[in-house]
């Protein structure tokens, strides 16, 4: 039998500079609740601490901001960039954080993209992709260890000898809620990643960027299934997060100007990424192929290719060939962008889970 599509949430939101940071962050927990009260199974969030446009600076603190403003939904980081913060630091803050939302939680992992991140924390030059590994290792190790633990690596040491009291408590790292741990996850933005087969191996499951063309999306279905087939566990559809960018209106014309015009908040979007993605040498990621010369990338053509828009019935009829395209995956992250008009945001959210999804839902046979 086909699989469904559940709606869910993912968020790096990139905001106008200049945008009040309170009115941000208020309208970006608002998508959330509102995800949340339609019926969405998950939504992550992103951190970044240099960036003006994307200036949610910790994921976790955010969530826990929602912890009581949510009922149902899964929480999850989008992504922990596990470079930057020490692997003690983030599997006591991750167990706590799987306590407080009492086992409501996806923890997603990454080496962090974002390379301003990387400069002020001190890791620009170093392999970031060996520092990911040693710190989600380490992060593990604690979890199913006790003190004194005594993990060795490159990049850090952990050990709590000298001071370690286990009879009044001190010492001991906390573990999550989850056993062995939390639902682990991590963002594929690489046509062909590696990353999905290693993370498939190990039992983890990935979300595909909303910013990759459909057919670099199509190519983490084969690499995923390597990984599971490795592991000796099913490759399940359902466990395949694939993230868009979506607006949904009552008109046409509405939807156009919105997702598409000079003002739009989807093309501001897409602008920053362009941006950062051409300076560090990353344009790949927006070829329709291989070879692609850089200078045919244009930036009309990546808007056209990435933003799906129109009314319910325009849309669901091209998440439908979007499926066809990529394959089945079984939860669409709706990718949340600056709400630069509040009540259309909000109502584009509502089309989906009312009146889209069920539609697409309808047709899978």
């Amino acid at each position: 039998m086909a699989t469904k599509i559940q709606p869910a949430f993912f968020t790096m939101p990139i905001h106008p500079l200049g945008k009040d940071w309170r009115q941000s962050l208020r309208e970006d927990r608002e998508a959330f609740i509102l995800a949340d009260e339609l019926g969405f199974v998950e939504g992550y969030v992103g951190e970044h601490a240099t960036d003006q446009a994307e200036n949610i600076t910790s994921c976790t603190l955010f969530i826990a901001s929602l912890i009581n403003a949510t009922k149902t939904m899964k929480l999850g980081t989008g992504t922990v960039n596990m470079p930057n913060t020490h692997p003690v630091a983030v599997a006591a803050q991750i167990a706590m954080l799987d306590h407080m939302l009492d086992g409501r939680f996806m923890f997603g992992i990454s080496p962090g993209g974002l390379l301003s991140d990387a400069e002020v924390f001190g890791n620009l030059e170093a392999d970031r992709n060996a520092m990911f590994l040693e710190s989600i290792n380490a992060v593990l190790k604690i979890w199913e260890s006790e003190p004194p633990y005594n993990i060795s690596g490159k990049y850090w040491n952990i050990a709590v000898n000298k001071h370690l009291m286990i009879e009044i408590g001190q010492g001991p790292i906390p573990k999550p809620l989850q056993k062995p741990h939390p639902p682990i996850v991590v963002t594929a933005v690489a046509p062909f990643s590696k990353g999905v087969t290693e993370a498939a191996a190990r039992g983890w499951d990935p979300i595909s960027a909303n910013f990759l063309m459909p057919q670099w999306v199509k190519s983490h279905w084969p690499k995923y299934v390597e990984g599971c087939e490795r592991a000796g566990r099913e490759a399940d559809p359902a466990n395949w997060r694939v993230a868009r960018s979506i607006f949904i209106a009552d008109d046409e014309k509405t939807a156009k100007e919105y997702a598409m015009g000079p003002n739009s908040p989807y093309v501001y979007y897409y602008k920053q990424l362009f941006t950062k993605l051409k300076r560090n040498g990353r344009i790949e990621l927006f070829k329709t192929r291989r070879d692609q010369p850089d200078d045919e990338v244009t930036f009309e053509g990546i808007c056209d290719a990435l933003i799906t828009y129109g009314t319910p019935d325009k849309v669901a009829d091209e998440l439908l060939k979007y499926r066809e395209t990529v394959g089945e995956f079984g939860k669409l992250l709706y990718a949340g962008k600056d709400w630069a008009d509040p009540k259309l945001a909000r109502r584009s959210m509502v089309l989906l889970a009312e009146k889209v999804l069920p539609k697409v839902n309808a047709a899978i046979k």
